[in-house]
């Protein structure tokens, strides 16, 4: 390895979070996973200080587990499906969403979520302003 590059692994072996990503990405290698980098390139671009991790893994996610951005506590997470690509606001009940935003899991008290479908349009600006307003309820709450 030269000097300064950076190993995919940790000291212990284990696959990075960006890494885990990247590799997620491309099994996914269709819509999914163009859709799923594009949005982990905008909550990066919303938040730098934002830290991806993966939690919860399992079979039916490839073992990996599943991309979560926190800021002072979760944000969101990123999940995919067959025909979504999920993007689930932990305290997203608790967010003004004035671009509608939410499509998904709106009948509960606490999480809201947006899927992402096939030729879905993305609306950067508005996805980047709701990440930044959770991340600022995170903040605000500490």
């Amino acid at each position: 390895m030269n000097k300064g590059a950076k190993s995919s692994t940790d000291g212990e072996g284990a696959a990075t979070p960006s890494h885990l990503f990247a590799a997620r990405v491309k099994e996914l290698g269709d819509w999914r996973g163009e859709t799923l980098a594009r949005l982990g390139s905008l909550i990066h671009e919303a938040d730098p200080e934002a830290v991806l991790e993966f939690k919860w893994a399992k079979p039916s996610n490839s073992m990996s587990g599943v991309p979560v951005w926190s800021h002072d506590g979760i944000v969101c997470t990123g999940e995919t499906y067959k025909s979504a690509v999920k993007l689930t606001f932990a305290k997203g009940a608790a967010l003004s969403d004035s671009k509608g935003l939410f499509n998904s899991s709106l009948e509960g008290n606490t999480r809201r979520a947006i899927d992402f479908h096939e030729g879905d349009r993305i609306d950067e600006n508005a996805l980047k302003a709701l990440f930044r307003a959770a991340v600022a309820l995170n903040t605000s709450s500490k």
